[in-house]
Protein backbone atom coordinates (compact mmCIF):
# COMPACT_ATOMS: atom_id res chain seq x y z
CA UNK A 1 0.00 0.00 0.00
CA UNK A 2 0.72 3.97 0.13
CA UNK A 3 4.06 5.03 1.77
CA UNK A 4 2.77 8.02 3.15
CA UNK A 5 5.00 9.80 6.00
CA UNK A 6 2.77 11.58 8.67
CA UNK A 7 5.20 14.91 10.09
CA UNK A 8 4.81 15.64 13.88
CA UNK A 9 5.91 19.31 14.56
CA UNK A 10 4.24 18.74 18.03
CA UNK A 11 5.56 16.94 20.78
CA UNK A 12 1.53 16.44 21.86
CA UNK A 13 1.17 14.50 18.83
CA UNK A 14 3.44 11.95 20.60
CA UNK A 15 1.15 10.54 23.07
CA UNK A 16 -1.42 8.68 20.81
CA UNK A 17 1.29 7.46 18.78
CA UNK A 18 3.11 5.75 22.33
CA UNK A 19 -0.60 4.60 23.32
CA UNK A 20 -1.13 3.11 19.78
CA UNK A 21 1.88 1.40 20.07
CA UNK A 22 1.62 0.73 23.78
CA UNK A 23 -0.91 -2.83 24.06
CA UNK A 24 -0.98 -5.50 22.01
CA UNK A 25 -4.11 -4.96 21.16
CA UNK A 26 -3.42 -1.69 19.82
CA UNK A 27 -0.20 -2.86 17.94
CA UNK A 28 -2.00 -5.73 16.23
CA UNK A 29 -4.26 -3.51 14.85
CA UNK A 30 -2.35 -1.07 13.75
CA UNK A 31 -0.07 -4.23 11.95
CA UNK A 32 -3.83 -5.36 10.42
CA UNK A 33 -4.64 -2.21 9.07
CA UNK A 34 -1.43 -1.73 7.56
CA UNK A 35 -1.54 -4.81 5.31
CA UNK A 36 -5.36 -4.56 4.10
CA UNK A 37 -8.56 -2.68 4.81
CA UNK A 38 -10.64 -4.18 7.71
CA UNK A 39 -13.82 -3.58 9.30
CA UNK A 40 -14.26 -3.64 12.87
CA UNK A 41 -16.16 -7.36 13.59
CA UNK A 42 -13.06 -8.78 10.84
CA UNK A 43 -10.63 -7.14 13.64
CA UNK A 44 -12.37 -8.51 16.21
CA UNK A 45 -12.59 -12.20 14.92
CA UNK A 46 -8.55 -11.92 13.98
CA UNK A 47 -7.68 -10.39 17.46
CA UNK A 48 -10.02 -11.86 19.44
CA UNK A 49 -10.83 -8.60 21.93
CA UNK A 50 -14.07 -6.51 20.48
CA UNK A 51 -13.78 -3.60 23.36
CA UNK A 52 -10.13 -3.65 22.71
CA UNK A 53 -10.23 -3.62 18.50
CA UNK A 54 -13.01 -0.74 19.96
CA UNK A 55 -10.83 1.46 21.53
CA UNK A 56 -7.80 0.93 19.17
CA UNK A 57 -10.33 2.54 15.94
CA UNK A 58 -11.03 5.25 17.87
CA UNK A 59 -7.42 6.18 19.47
CA UNK A 60 -6.39 5.74 15.34
CA UNK A 61 -8.94 7.34 14.01
CA UNK A 62 -9.02 10.48 16.49
CA UNK A 63 -4.72 10.54 15.93
CA UNK A 64 -5.15 10.36 12.26
CA UNK A 65 -3.38 7.20 11.93
CA UNK A 66 -6.35 5.39 10.79
CA UNK A 67 -8.86 6.28 7.32
CA UNK A 68 -12.18 4.70 6.52
CA UNK A 69 -14.47 4.22 4.01
CA UNK A 70 -17.51 2.26 3.52
CA UNK A 71 -17.69 -1.56 2.24
CA UNK A 72 -19.48 -1.91 -0.77
CA UNK A 73 -21.77 -4.65 0.57
CA UNK A 74 -23.63 -7.70 -1.41
CA UNK A 75 -27.32 -7.20 -2.56
CA UNK A 76 -29.20 -7.14 0.50
CA UNK A 77 -26.43 -6.36 3.23
CA UNK A 78 -25.92 -3.26 5.15
CA UNK A 79 -22.82 -1.26 4.06
CA UNK A 80 -19.94 -1.44 6.81
CA UNK A 81 -17.25 0.93 7.25
CA UNK A 82 -13.50 -0.15 6.56
CA UNK A 83 -10.55 1.01 8.33
CA UNK A 84 -7.43 1.25 6.76
CA UNK A 85 -3.57 2.96 8.16
CA UNK A 86 -2.93 6.29 6.88
CA UNK A 87 0.78 6.39 7.14
CA UNK A 88 3.31 4.04 7.04
CA UNK A 89 6.24 6.27 8.06
CA UNK A 90 7.09 9.20 10.66
CA UNK A 91 9.01 12.14 10.50
CA UNK A 92 9.31 14.31 13.77
CA UNK A 93 10.77 18.01 13.84
CA UNK A 94 10.19 19.69 17.22
CA UNK A 95 12.00 20.87 20.36
CA UNK A 96 10.50 20.82 23.24
CA UNK A 97 11.69 21.26 27.32
CA UNK A 98 12.34 18.04 29.01
CA UNK A 99 9.77 19.02 31.58
CA UNK A 100 7.18 19.19 28.47
CA UNK A 101 8.37 15.62 26.77
CA UNK A 102 8.22 13.86 30.79
CA UNK A 103 4.81 15.01 31.06
CA UNK A 104 3.79 14.03 27.93
CA UNK A 105 5.14 10.47 28.37
CA UNK A 106 3.94 10.67 32.15
CA UNK A 107 0.45 10.59 30.14
CA UNK A 108 0.69 8.03 27.68
CA UNK A 109 1.09 6.03 31.98
CA UNK A 110 -1.74 7.31 33.16
CA UNK A 111 -4.59 4.69 34.35
CA UNK A 112 -7.76 5.72 32.57
CA UNK A 113 -8.91 7.09 35.89
CA UNK A 114 -6.12 9.16 36.24
CA UNK A 115 -6.84 10.22 32.88
CA UNK A 116 -10.61 10.85 33.32
CA UNK A 117 -10.19 13.18 36.98
CA UNK A 118 -7.94 15.74 34.89
CA UNK A 119 -10.11 15.35 31.58
CA UNK A 120 -13.31 15.69 33.13
CA UNK A 121 -12.07 19.13 34.88
CA UNK A 122 -11.23 20.19 30.92
CA UNK A 123 -14.28 19.46 29.94
CA UNK A 124 -16.28 21.12 32.60
CA UNK A 125 -13.86 24.48 31.70
CA UNK A 126 -14.73 23.84 28.21
CA UNK A 127 -18.09 23.25 27.80
CA UNK A 128 -18.44 26.89 30.14
CA UNK A 129 -16.92 28.25 27.01
CA UNK A 130 -13.08 28.82 28.11
CA UNK A 131 -11.29 26.93 24.79
CA UNK A 132 -8.44 29.19 24.92
CA UNK A 133 -5.27 26.70 26.02
CA UNK A 134 -3.35 29.62 27.78
CA UNK A 135 -6.93 30.38 30.01
CA UNK A 136 -7.02 26.69 30.36
CA UNK A 137 -3.71 26.74 31.88
CA UNK A 138 -3.90 29.25 34.23
CA UNK A 139 -6.89 28.20 35.01
CA UNK A 140 -6.03 24.47 36.01
CA UNK A 141 -3.01 25.25 36.90
CA UNK A 142 -1.14 22.86 34.07
CA UNK A 143 1.11 23.07 31.65
CA UNK A 144 0.04 23.81 28.15
CA UNK A 145 2.11 20.28 26.94
CA UNK A 146 -0.01 18.68 29.80
CA UNK A 147 -3.63 19.39 28.86
CA UNK A 148 -2.66 19.38 24.50
CA UNK A 149 -1.15 15.81 25.34
CA UNK A 150 -4.86 15.12 27.49
CA UNK A 151 -7.27 16.21 25.24
CA UNK A 152 -5.01 14.51 22.40
CA UNK A 153 -5.48 10.81 24.64
CA UNK A 154 -8.96 11.75 25.79
CA UNK A 155 -12.27 10.45 24.01
CA UNK A 156 -14.49 13.96 24.03
CA UNK A 157 -11.85 16.29 23.78
CA UNK A 158 -9.73 17.72 20.73
CA UNK A 159 -7.04 20.23 20.05
CA UNK A 160 -8.08 22.75 17.23
CA UNK A 161 -5.06 25.13 17.44
CA UNK A 162 -4.50 26.86 20.36
CA UNK A 163 -7.68 25.59 21.22
CA UNK A 164 -9.05 23.25 23.31
CA UNK A 165 -12.70 21.74 21.70
CA UNK A 166 -15.21 18.92 22.85
CA UNK A 167 -14.39 16.39 20.02
CA UNK A 168 -17.50 15.54 17.34
CA UNK A 169 -16.17 12.62 15.20
CA UNK A 170 -16.14 13.69 11.48
CA UNK A 171 -18.12 11.58 9.10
Amino acid sequence: MGKRTRIINDPSDLVPLLLAFGSEVHKRVFEELCCDWRTEAELSELIGDERGVHRSLDLLKKSGLAETKWKTPKPGETPKKEYHSSYSRIQANFVCSLEDLSELIYLTSMSDDELREVTEKIEEVVAKGNTSLANLSRELDLSQAFIRGASKRAERLSVRGQRIELYREEG
